[in-house]
């Protein structure tokens, strides 16, 4: 995420070449996550309440990003899905496959539809968020080295050790007292900053309506920046 090589990532690539290894080191390689903005126009959920900011970020995976993405870099595609005035909605469609969510259906309006005063209004008053700033920070040496450490230790069997670990990195939940030093637990999560534009959610499991749209963690990719670049390209040019 930060332009460094893993060490983790390092030695769970080789595992790779090793057919009985292949399942471990599906256990420790890189999850990617894509975090967007947008806001939500229609949610079968019916506990959501809207936020007092409308604007709303989202952990989108890499399912999703990658229908998201193939719109963004159309050169067909003669506005940007995400303009205030000519954008499209994006439908987040959410199946079964395999006993396993999926959100392959999850598609692109085929009409465009502006912003409404209310969400213009919204975007005046809070403004967008630099999604940069919700990313985790980077590892120092110290922290590096403790990472490297739980890895070590998962690997072998072994059980969280909270006296060991638990003043830089602890289990979500787990409440650990007299640690004086405490560190963020460290992901690694790719940022597109785009413009706010419209999301719909559709849930096709009412039986699962309660559980979120959203997929979390992960690692970046220079293909973000790639990305941008285009986005960029097009809009000076329109």
């Amino acid at each position: 995420m930060y332009g460094d090589n893993c060490p983790i990532l390092a030695e769970v690539r080789q595992w790779y070449k090793d057919n009985t290894l292949k399942e471990t080191a599906n256990k420790y390689w890189k999850k990617r996550s894509y975090i967007f903005q947008g806001f939500v126009r229609q949610n079968p959920l019916g506990n959501d309440v809207t936020p007092a900011n409308p604007i709303r970020r989202f952990v989108i995976s890499p399912q999703i990003f990658g229908i998201i993405k193939a719109s963004l870099m159309d050169p067909e595609i003669q506005e940007m899905p995400t303009d205030y005035m000519r954008g499209l909605d994006f439908n987040i469609k959410k199946t079964s496959k395999g006993g396993y969510a999926d959100y392959s259906t999850s598609n692109w309006a085929r009409r465009e539809s502006a912003l409404t005063e209310a969400e213009q209004a919204a975007i005046e008053a809070h403004g967008l968020f630099n999604l940069t700033d919700f990313l985790p920070k980077k590892p120092s040496e110290a922290e590096l080295r403790v990472i490297k450490d739980m890895f070590q230790a998962s690997y072998e069997g072994k059980p969280y050790d909270p006296d060991k670990f638990g003043a830089y990195y602890r289990p979500y939940g787990l409440d650990i007292p007299n640690v004086s030093q405490t560190a963020p637990h460290v992901t690694e999560t790719s940022t597109l900053n785009i413009s706010a534009k419209k999301a719909v959610i559709e849930d096709e499991e009412t039986e699962q309506a309660s559980e979120p749209v959203v997929v979390p963690k992960s690692t970046s990719s220079d293909k973000a920046q790639d990305i941008l670049a285009m986005i960029r390209a097009r809009q000076q040019k329109g």
